[in-house]
C-alpha cells in the first residue's frame, strides 16, 4: 500500500519558490487597500440614500439632489478602486476632497438645513475624508521608488 500520509513540508526548499513569489506579489499588486473598497462602497450607497432614509427629500430638495449625485460618485470611485486600484489610488484625494465638500454642503446647497441633515453629512463627509486618506497614504507608500 503507497504511503498516504499528509506530512506538511516546508516550501523553502521548492525548486520554483521564488517565482511563486514574484507571482503572488504581481497578483497583490496595488491591493494594499482592498478592505476600504467595501466601506467606501457603502458609504456612497448610504450618501445617496440618505435623504429617503432620514425624510428630507421634500425639505430640502436641492440636497437630496445633491447628496444622490456625490453618492454615485463616491459609489463609482469605490468600484474603480476594486476594478483597477494601480490607476485609481491617484483618485483618493479627490475622495478627500469629496468628504471636505459634504461636511460644508449642508450650508452651502442646503436651505436652513436641521440638525439630523447636518450630522449626516458631517458624518459621511467625515468618514469619507477618513477613508481617502487612508487609501493616499496606501497608494504613497506603495509606489515604487526611483
Amino acid at each position: 500500500m503507497a504511503d498516504v500520509s499528509r506530512t506538511r513540508g516546508d516550501l523553502t526548499s521548492h525548486p520554483d519558490v521564488s517565482e511563486m513569489r514574484e507571482r503572488y506579489a504581481r497578483m497583490l499588486g496595488g491591493r494594499d487597500v482592498a478592505l476600504v473598497d467595501g466601506p467606501v462602497f457603502l458609504l456612497g450607497l448610504y450618501c445617496a440614500a440618505s435623504p429617503w432614509i432620514l425624510h428630507y427629500t421634500t425639505s430640502q430638495p436641492a440636497l437630496v439632489v445633491h447628496n444622490l449625485i456625490m453618492g454615485i460618485a463616491i459609489g463609482l470611485l469605490a468600484l474603480g478602486f476594486t476594478r483597477a486600484p494601480e490607476r485609481m489610488y491617484g483618485l483618493s484625494w479627490a475622495m478627500c476632497a469629496l468628504g471636505v465638500w459634504m461636511i460644508i454642503a449642508p450650508w452651502i446647497v442646503g436651505t436652513s438645513p436641521d440638525a439630523g441633515v447636518v450630522a449626516s453629512n458631517v458624518v459621511i463627509g467625515a468618514l469619507a475624508l477618513f477613508l481617502g486618506l487612508i487609501c493616499a497614504g496606501t497608494a504613497a507608500r506603495s509606489k515604487p521608488k526611483l
